[in-house]
């Protein structure tokens, strides 16, 4: 924790719980609480990338394939490439196939063959802990004209490196050392690395994110650098670093940043400290400038552009959080930016509709239950009614229940019991007709029934249907006098069985 300490929450994955039932060992940080009054006030340091790291840790693969997916949605890499990046082939690197032998090439391979504790040796926490006492220094010390420039003193330069090989302390702020012995010395740490400090697999995937370019209305490429996908583009590379590299790429690129935001002062700006840097951090080893040729220029520009945006690269992406978050809570992922931007974007404009859909699907449900259980209240209302004894106060019920049929539903158990029809009385008369005309006044029957009537016929519809002659009006006329001589027919027939009747009496 250092000197600055105060009341942290130090989010350790998997570390066992200080406290607790029967020692478990599950527990997925510890909480460190400072007792002295005076710290008292310091914020508590939570790490958001927390789950983040844990995924890292515990499932490699599954991190390596969720970070991998999304680097190949922003740059394209070819299966050889990808197959480098993923550390299924070794990598194929400028200038590995070249018979040139040059003298250069040779001296730098002799030169890392001399390992010692920390130089030459490939990184470790205990190499960046003793590097990071120069980084230290060299913050204090950023004034100083063409840092990382000027060369230091090769005498001084050599003890302070045999100092750090044999792991002794060193007191820095004695004056014994000049600013530029220990610039010069942390660039040679870098340099007689066994690869570089971006290692060798993600070499191609460099060069792809320096071409990453803005879009014209058209949908053809600019030479305007589009940086949001370059960020985001890093940010992803970064996050498959071996945890070493990134540790002091993180130290080294915010030194940096310091020096080129005092270049008033050391004359040094971003892009001058990208050439003394790029080829000892990217340049693959073993090449030189030849080897490289057009690359350079992309090259120089992508640790120009690591230097100007570095407070921004050691951040996971947001989806990368959510992804990692919602994989330890059992909860559906999101794996992808777009994922992201469509379901869990803080105060975006795409989330309103969801939010209306969600909020319409549950007041359905809720119309669908309420609607439910009206149709259960208002059957158990009507079987009741039904049940009851014949009465006044039923059959009002009831016509109640039929004025609004809505109430009933299909699928009510009780149904309205359809009300008897009438019989027609057969009356006298009508067995007389029935007798003495036969047919014709079943098919007179039918014909009138057939015929529809007018319920009501106004005056002007009676004198237009009298002015015009309709054929209507005239059947109808003969049907009266047909009728007419009918009832004078059953007249004379029944004076006749009466009068008949009595003379046998």
């Amino acid at each position: 924790m250092g000197r600055r300490g105060g009341r942290y929450a130090e989010m350790a994955a998997g570390a066992p719980a200080a406290g607790g039932r029967g020692g478990r060992s599950d527990a997925i940080c510890n909480l460190v609480i400072c007792n002295d009054s005076s710290l008292r006030s310091q914020p508590i340091i939570f790490n958001p990338d927390f789950f983040v790291e844990k995924l890292r840790h515990e499932k490699p693969e599954v991190f390596t394939e969720l970070v991998v997916s999304n680097i190949t949605r922003l740059i394209d890499l070819p299966g050889a490439e990808l197959a480098q990046l993923m550390g299924e082939e070794d990598p194929k690197l400028p200038g590995a196939n070249s018979t040139a032998s040059g003298f250069f090439r040779s001296l730098m391979s002799l030169k890392r063959k001399e390992k010692g504790v920390v130089f030459g040796s490939p990184l470790t926490e205990e190499g960046i802990a003793q590097v990071s006492q120069l980084i230290e220094y060299l913050h204090k010390n950023l004034r100083a004209e063409g840092l990382f420039r000027v060369p230091g003193n090769s005498i001084r330069q050599q003890m302070l490196k045999d100092a750090l090989n044999s792991g002794t302390d060193i007191d820095l702020d004695s004056g014994e050392f000049h600013s530029n012995d220990v610039a010069t010395l942390l660039k040679m740490f870098l340099g007689e690395l066994p690869e570089p400090l971006l290692t060798h697999k993600h070499f191609h995937a460099h060069l792809k994110i320096a071409d990453l370019t803005l879009f014209d209305e058209k949908g053809n490429k600019t030479s305007t650098p589009d940086k949001e996908r370059q960020i985001e583009a890093l940010q992803l590379l970064f996050l498959i670093l071996p945890a070493p590299n990134r540790s002091l790429l993180k130290l080294l690129l915010d030194l940096l940043y310091q020096t080129a935001k005092k270049q008033d002062k050391n004359k040094m700006s971003a892009h001058n400290l990208a050439l003394m840097f790029a080829p000892h951090i990217l340049w693959p080893r073993n090449v030189t400038a030849n080897d490289l040729q057009e690359n350079i220029t992309k090259l120089n520009n992508g640790v120009t552009f690591m230097i100007k945006h570095s407070q921004k690269l050691f951040k996971a992406p947001a989806y990368i959080r959510e992804c990692a978050r919602l994989h330890y809570l059992g909860s559906r992922a999101h794996t992808s930016k777009d994922d992201l931007d469509l379901l869990t974007s803080p105060g975006s404009k795409e989330l309103q509709p969801l939010k209306s859909q969600k909020r319409g699907r549950l007041d359905s449900c809720h119309q669908e239950e309420t609607q439910q259980r009206t149709e259960a209240a208002l059957r158990e209302l009507f079987r009741h009614v039904h049940n009851m004894p014949d009465s006044a106060k039923k059959k009002k019920l009831i016509r109640q229940f039929n004025k609004h049929p809505s109430a009933l539903t299909p699928g009510s158990e009780v149904a309205t019991p359809p009300a008897p029809r009438r019989t027609r009385s057969r009356s006298f008369s009508g067995l007389i007709k029935r007798k003495v005309l036969g047919t014709p006044v079943i098919v007179e029957r039918k014909s009138r029934d057939t015929t529809p009537e007018p319920k009501r016929a106004s005056k002007e519809n009676i004198h237009l249907l009298q002015k015009c002659g309709s054929p209507a009006h005239t059947s109808q006329a003969k049907l009266k006098s047909l009728e007419g001589r009918k009832e004078d027919s059953c007249r004379r027939m029944r004076a006749h069985l009466l009068s008949k009747d009595s003379s046998s009496l």
